[in-house]
């Protein structure tokens, strides 16, 4: 069980896996960065008529990450774009986006539900189901994973609610998934202090005692300790049903 920790600019979060602001994920070994779930060109696919300012921001984010660890790749995990249908417009800025980043680092791209079922590959070219590095198995996290397998996942967008309709991407961590928070800043996220999220993480058999959580922000990493003793700190919400859990999700979903 962790105890928290001050704040730092960065934090090991297991054997060489460190967490990152504004929530990426680094492997020191293979200097390999991961993100998760930056829906590129929302604004243009929700039909908001407005300037992709989230993808600009988001890019830069992970250049910068890229700079300061001396990356040498890059593993999106998936919902890498809000959704497949987009405009001319939004869709050559995707692809300017991703040509920034291949242009300083090798980049792996994972389906997400998002991408739907052509898999978005008029915009992002070739993807993968899963990437491995480290022992980890690198995924989306909307499917049940291999027996004795240790994951990296993003798809519940894990957050840390802080009351008053305000919220702060969180990475919860245990001996055989990591969830890493969602990138794009349209999400409020999934409580991980709620009942809702432990019923999200069962497939990977996490236990609250066994998890801890490190909150993110622009600049710094906030390492909270044991997800227990922070449900009990917070008071969890009331458990809700299956089907509200599934719509907490951003959509299209995958078919």
């Amino acid at each position: 069980m962790r105890a928290p920790q001050r704040s730092a600019t960065s934090y090991e979060v297991s054997n060489g896996v460190v967490a990152l602001p504004p929530g990426i994920l680094f492997l020191a070994g293979s200097r390999t960065l991961i993100a998760a779930d930056v829906h590129f060109a929302y604004e243009d696919v929700i039909g908001g008529a407005l300037p992709l300012w989230s993808t600009a921001q988001i890019v830069g984010s992970l250049l910068s990450a890229a700079r300061e660890m001396q990356a040498r790749e890059l593993v999106l995990l998936g919902d890498v774009i809000h959704g497949p249908l987009m405009s001319e417009g939004a869709a050559a800025k995707v692809g300017a986006a991703l040509l920034a980043l291949r242009e300083v680092l090798v980049v792996h791209i994972i389906a997400g539900n998002h991408e739907g079922p052509t898999r978005g590959a008029a915009v992002l070219g070739a993807t993968t189901e899963s990437e491995e590095r480290a022992g980890w198995e690198l995924e989306h996290g909307d499917r049940a994973p291999r027996a004795g397998v240790r994951c990296i996942i993003g798809h519940l967008h894990p957050s840390l609610h802080l009351g008053a309709g305000a919220s702060i991407p969180a990475f919860v961590v245990a001996a055989q998934v990591i969830v890493v928070p969602a990138l794009t800043p349209y999400s409020r996220g999934l409580n991980v202090c709620s009942d809702e999220f432990l019923q999200a993480l069962q497939p990977w058999d996490v236990r609250t005692t066994d998890a801890h959580v490190v909150a993110a922000d622009r600049a710094r990493v906030y390492p909270f300790g044991s997800l227990r003793e922070l449900r009990r700190m917070l008071r969890a919400p009331r458990r809700r049903t299956a089907a509200a859990f599934h719509r907490k999700f951003l959509r299209p979903d995958r078919s």
